[in-house]
């Protein structure tokens, strides 16, 4: 039984496992997206977001730390430097995971994993900046909102006065003939 057991093995020991997911780290920072098998990319999903958020402080002891997970120098210098760089307002999520279908050979489920801002199709242009999110904990409604609602007051006031003009006058009683 494999009760509170969540990861995957992939059918390797520790050693053999740490050594793969530490390559596929590496070729996925150097590459940005590489092709692999769908349960490899899901165990390096969760193996290089932790060292991704490490990046962002860029300090000597978290580079030790990186480095000590990867064992490539390009691989961790590239990772302070440029991904970083791109991923420093986003507060988590930096990899995505795409079912590409099975592979002839072996017939493997085969899956693209890729940094997400470096994606130009899916993601801003490359010179635009996201910011970050801005967070608060009071209900209130945002500027859209309350111009939207100042918009409509506005349309509000001006019908008010045209549909007063155009109501019907009521017709006059008819004057009293002499006789």
């Amino acid at each position: 039984m494999r009760h509170g057991d969540k990861i995957n093995n992939l059918g390797r020991t520790a050693s053999h496992r740490r050594q793969l997911l530490s390559n596929l780290a590496s070729e996925l920072i150097e590459h940005k997206r590489i092709v692999t098998t769908l349960a490899k990319a899901k165990a390096l999903r969760t193996y290089i977001e932790p060292l991704i958020t490490k990046s962002k402080d860029n300090t000597t002891h978290q580079r030790r730390v990186v480095f000590s997970y990867l064992q490539n120098k390009e691989a961790v210098s590239e990772l302070f430097g440029t991904v970083a760089e791109k991923v420093g307002g986003r507060p988590g999520g930096y990899t995505r995971v795409i079912k590409l279908g099975i592979r002839h050979g072996d017939n493997a489920e085969t899956a693209l994993i890729e940094l997400v801002d470096f994606n130009d199709v899916y993601g801003k242009g490359k010179g635009e900046q996201k910011e970050p999110a801005k967070r608060t904990r009071r209900g209130r409604t945002s500027k859209k909102g309350e111009a939207k609602a100042e918009a409509e007051t506005a349309v509000a006031e001006a019908e008010a006065p045209a549909k007063e003009a155009k109501q019907p006058k009521q017709p006059k009683a008819p004057a009293k003939a002499k006789e």
